[in-house]
C-alpha cells in the first residue's frame, strides 16, 4: 500500500510540479529571496490567512505597505523593486516579519517559515527574523568526501563542544573540535541542535525555523566554513534533523502560522503529540511535503551536508506514535492500520529524492520498532534508508550493568543482542548516545565507577577496584560493540575518554547554569589523569578498523560464546577478537578456534599500559594455529587471556 502511495504522489508531484528536482527547490522562491538586480521576490503558503503583508526595518515597520497577492491554493506573492541605483530592496542585516491578518481580522507579526537567519536579542525573550544576504558569502574550497563504505561517528552538539561555562561556537568547532575528532580516527560527524530551536535546553528537538541554522554559535557562513574544514579533513557532515514534529511556539515558529490550528500541521488532538507537547505534521498536504522535503535539499546544497539522520523515525511511522508499544519483531505490529501511509510515504519520497539528486549523501533512521524494510532501496518497496541505528545495543548494557552480577552476565544474550539485525539492512552499532549522557540517566564510565571518578582518576592515587573493572570494562564493551554490533559505529562526543557526571543545558531547574553543559576535553590533555588511556584505546580502535575496515566486512563467525567461562571468541575482516568477561579468572593456554592457518600476532590489547592496563600480556608473542578443529573451526590456537581483557590477533602470513 505505501509504494502504490508513493508511487501515485511521485506521478503527482512530475504532472503537477515537474518532477521532484523542481518541486523541492522551491526553498529558492519560497521565503525573502533576492535578486542580483537588487529586488526582492516573496512568497508564502498561509491558505487560512485573509491578507499577508511585509514588515521590518526596510518600510519603518509599515504594517501595510506592502501587501502580497493572493494565488492559487493558499499561496501569497510579492515583488520589490530595487531601490535607487540598484540598492537592494530589503537590505542584509534588517529585520523583517510577515503580517498575517487571521479569518477573525487579528494581525499577526509571523517569522516566515522559510527564513534563513533569526536572532534572539538579550532582552528579549522571542526570536527576530533577519534578512540574511551578504554581498559576500563564504565560498566552498574543499569538495564532499566520496562516500564511506563504513562509518564511525561521533554524535556532535556544537554548543557544548567546550570545556567552558558558555555556548560554544562553529568557529570553535572548526579550530578546536574538528582536529580532535580526526585524531580520534573519526571520519562522520553528525551535528545536533543545528535547525534553530529557540528553546536551548530542548537539545535541538523543538524546532522554530526549519531553514535557518542556529544563531547561538555563529553566522550561516561560519558553519559553511564548519563544515568545509571538515570536508578538507576527509570528515563526512550529516545533520540531526527534526521532520517528526515541531514547537509550538507561535511567536518565532511555525505554530499558527496563519492564524489556525492547521496549516502545517494536524488540527485538533493528531496535531499535537502528548509526550513531546509538540505540532505534529500532516504529510498527506501537498506544501508540507513541499516544505519539508526542500528543507532536506537546502541543507545540502546551501551548507554542504553530506546526509541526515531523521529523528524520531518511531513516532512518524505509526499513529500512535510508539507510544506504550512494545515491539516484539512480529510482522503484524509493522504492517497495518495503525501505520501511517502518509508519514511513511513522506520518509519514501525524502529518500527517493536525496538518492537522485545527491546520490553521495547518506541517511540514517532512529526508529527504535525495527520496521522491516526501512533500509532496503525504495524501489524494492523499502524506506529508502542507508543505515538504522541498532538502538537495543545500549540499552542491553545498562541493563546489564544496572541488573547483574559480573560473574552473571550473560555472555549469549550478549552476543545475541549484538547480532540480532534484518539481513543485507545496515545497523549502525553504539554502546551509547547522548541519551545516556543527559540528566536523569548516567553513561556507562559513571554506571560502571560513578562517584569514584571524582576522587580517584588521578594517577598519583591508587587504582582502586572501581576504577580499575570501570576502565577495563569500559574499553571492551566500546570494542566488542565496535566489532560486532553493525556496519557502523557511533559515539557520543566526550563518552569515547569516560566523560564525568551528566549532561543538563541550562534551565529554571538548575538556576540556568552551563556547569554540566559542557565537555571537558581537558580532562585528556591532563597526564595525570586517567581518562587518556580511554582516549587512547578508543582513538586506537578507530584506527584499527580504519586499517582493516571490519564495518563494512561481512558479519562476524562467532565461535565461542561461553558462559562460565564468560569468553567471547569471533572472526571479523580476517582478524580474530578475543574477550575475557570473567572478573577474576585468567586462563593459559585457551583454546580459540580460526579458520585460516597461520601465524598470529597482538594487534590491540586493551591490557596494555598506555590504555591503562596490567601489561598482563607479552606482544612479542607469536602464536601458531594447529590443524586441530575448535568451535566450527578448521584450525585452532592456545592463547593467554587474562581476567577483563580483549585481544585483536592478526593471521601475520595474511599481512593487511
Amino acid at each position: 500500500m505505501e509504494y502504490s502511495l508513493f508511487y501515485k504522489r511521485l506521478k503527482d508531484i512530475e504532472e503537477n510540479e515537474g518532477g521532484l528536482g523542481k518541486f523541492s527547490k522551491s526553498y529558492k522562491t519560497f521565503g525573502v529571496n533576492q535578486f542580483v538586480d537588487g529586488g526582492v521576490y516573496c512568497k508564502e503558503w498561509a491558505p487560512g490567512a485573509e491578507a499577508v503583508f511585509l514588515t521590518g526595518d526596510f518600510n519603518g515597520w509599515n504594517p501595510f505597505s506592502h501587501p502580497y497577492k493572493k494565488m492559487e491554493y493558499g499561496k501569497w506573492e510579492l515583488f520589490i523593486p530595487p531601490g535607487q541605483d540598484g540598492y537592494p530592496a530589503v537590505p542584509h542585516g534588517s529585520k523583517l516579519k510577515v503580517v498575517i491578518r487571521a479569518q477573525n481580522g487579528e494581525l499577526l507579526y509571523r517569522i516566515s517559515p522559510w527564513a534563513r537567519y533569526v536572532v534572539r536579542d538579550d532582552d528579549k525573550v522571542n526570536y527576530d527574523w533577519v534578512h540574511w544576504n551578504p554581498p559576500q558569502s563564504y565560498t566552498r574550497r574543499h569538495p564532499s568526501p566520496k562516500r564511506l563504505k563504513s562509518l564511525r561517528i561521533y554524535e556532535s552538539h556544537v554548543g557544548i563542544a567546550s570545556p567552558e561555562g558558555k555556548i560554544a561556537s562553529y568557529k570553535n568547532f572548526t579550530y578546536n573540535v574538528l582536529p580532535r575528532i580526526k585524531d580520534l580516527g573519526y571520519n562522520c560527524v553528525q551535528l545536533m541542535a543545528i535547525m534553530e530551536h529557540a528553546y536551548y535546553a530542548s537539545f535541538g528537538y523543538q524546532v522554530t525555523s526549519f531553514f535557518a541554522a542556529s544563531s547561538r554559535y555563529g553566522t550561516p557562513d561560519d558553519l559553511k566554513e564548519m563544515i568545509d574544514v571538515a570536508h578538507s579533513m576527509g570528515i563526512t557532515v550529516l545533520l540531526d534533523v527534526v521532520h517528526s514534529h515541531a514547537s509550538k511556539n507561535s511567536e518565532d515558529g511555525l505554530n499558527k502560522f496563519d492564524g489556525t490550528d492547521s496549516c502545517f500541521f494536524h488540527s485538533g488532538p493528531k496535531g499535537t503529540h502528548q509526550l513531546w507537547d509538540s505540532r505534529l505534521f500532516d504529510y498527506a498536504n501537498w506544501e508540507v511535503l513541499r516544505f519539508l522535503l526542500s528543507n532536506l535539499r537546502m541543507w545540502i546544497e546551501d551548507y554542504g551536508f553530506d546526509g541526515f539522520r531523521f529523528d524520531g523515525v518511531t513516532s512518524m511511522l505509526y499513529h500512535n506514535h510508539g507510544i506504550g508499544t512494545g515491539f516484539s519483531g512480529d510482522y503484524n505490529e509493522y504492517f497495518g492500520l495503525h501505520v501511517d501511509e502518509d508519514a511513511l510515504c513522506y520518509l519514501m519520497l525524502a529518500n527517493y529524492m536525496i538518492n537522485l539528486l545527491h546520490p553521495e549523501c547518506i541517511t540514517i533512521a532512529e526508529d527504535v520498532s525495527g520496521m522491516p524494510a526501512l533500509c532496503r532501496p525504495v524501489l524494492e518497496g523499502g524506506g529508502g534508508f542507508n543505515y538504522r541505528l541498532a538502538m537495543a545495543i545500549p540499552d542491553k548494557w545498562i541493563q546489564i550493568i544496572k541488573e547483574l552480577k559480573d560473574e552473571d552476565w550473560n555472555m549469549g544474550n550478549i552476543v545475541y543482542t549484538l547480532t540480532n539485525r534484518r539481513y543485507e539492512e545496515k545497523y549502525i552499532a553504539y554502546a551509547e548516545s547522548h541519551d545516556q549522557a543527559l540528566v536523569g540517566d548516567k553513561t556507562l564510565a559513571f554506571r560502571l565507577m560513578d562517584a569514584e571518578m571524582y576522587t580517584n582518576m588521578s594517577v598519583l592515587s591508587p587504582l582502586t577496584p572501581v576504577i580499575d573493572r570501570g576502565m577495563q570494562l569500559h574499553k571492551m564493551i566500546r570494542l566488542i560493540t565496535h566489532a560486532l554490533g553493525g556496519d557502523s559505529y557511533l559515539n557520543f562526543m566526550g563518552n569515547e575518554f569516560g566523560h564525568p557526571e551528566w549532561l543538563d543545558f541550562p534551565r529554571k531547574g538548575n538556576n540556568e547554569s552551563y556547569h554540566y553543559a559542557r565537555r571537558q576535553f581537558n580532562l585528556t590533555d591532563d597526564h595525570l589523569l586517567r581518562y587518556r588511556f580511554l582516549n587512547a584505546f578508543d582513538r586506537d580502535m578507530n584506527k584499527l578498523e580504519e586499517r582493516f575496515g571490519w564495518l563494512a566486512s561481512p558479519p562476524a563467525f562467532v565461535s565461542e560464546k561461553h558462559e562460565s567461562n564468560k569468553v567471547i571468541a569471533f572472526e571479523r575482516a580476517g582478524l580474530i577478537f578475543i574477550f575475557n568477561f570473567h572478573p577474576y579468572q585468567s586462563y593459559v593456554d585457551y583454546r580459540v578456534g580460526v579458520e585460516t592457518p597461520g601465524k598470529y600476532k597482538i594487534l590491540l590489547d586493551s591490557d596494555a599500559s598506555e590504555y591503562g592496563g596490567h601489561q598482563r600480556l607479552d606482544h612479542s608473542t607469536e602464536y601458531f594455529s594447529e590443524e586441530y578443529p575448535h568451535n566450527y573451526r578448521h584450525n585452532s590456537l592456545m592463547v593467554y587471556i587474562p581476567s577483563r581483557v580483549a585481544i585483536v590477533l592478526q593471521n601475520m602470513d595474511i599481512l593487511n
